[in-house]
């Protein structure tokens, strides 16, 4: 089962790559009126809040840079242009941070997950749970990427 729910999260990745190649680096950083964020940040923020959800809430170290987590984390806005380097970077994490993750499923190290509740009302008991909510959050994400896109 999570390895099918991993998957519902890789597809949807891969196909937001592939629409978004045709994008210059100049609109995927553009911040349309009325918005607080780009179609990068949300590119980041959904591998972050992975992160978060995932390895944080488990008190476990997050597999991305501290740097990388702090800029896209929930509550948090682009402070800047993103780079060409920085959008690579974002290309590899949103792949590799899956393998990762089930890699670390696989080997059992979210034994400590404490049981929370989502600003969505979703009650997230063990990292199963936590599994099961992240399709739910990417969708929220790949809707906003598909909104901004019409508008940049």
């Amino acid at each position: 089962m999570i390895a099918k729910q991993i998957e519902i999260m890789r597809q949807p990745r891969i196909k937001i790559l592939s629409i978004l190649e045709t994008f210059s680096l100049d609109q995927l950083n553009i911040i349309p009126a009325g918005f607080n964020n780009n179609i990068l940040w949300n590119l980041g923020h959904m591998i972050a809040a992975q992160q978060g959800v995932c390895y944080k809430r488990a008190g476990l170290d997050t597999w991305v840079s501290d740097s990388f987590f702090q800029a896209y984390k929930p509550d948090t806005k682009p402070e800047g242009y993103i780079s060409e380097e920085q959008f690579d970077e974002i290309k590899e994490l949103l792949m590799t941070s899956l393998d990762q993750l089930e890699t670390d499923l696989h080997a059992g190290i979210f034994t400590n997950y404490p049981a929370w509740t989502t600003r969505y009302g979703a009650e997230i008991r063990d990292i199963n749970d936590a599994i099961a909510f992240l399709p739910f959050h990417e969708g929220l994400h790949v809707g906003y990427i598909m909104g901004l896109r019409k508008l940049v």
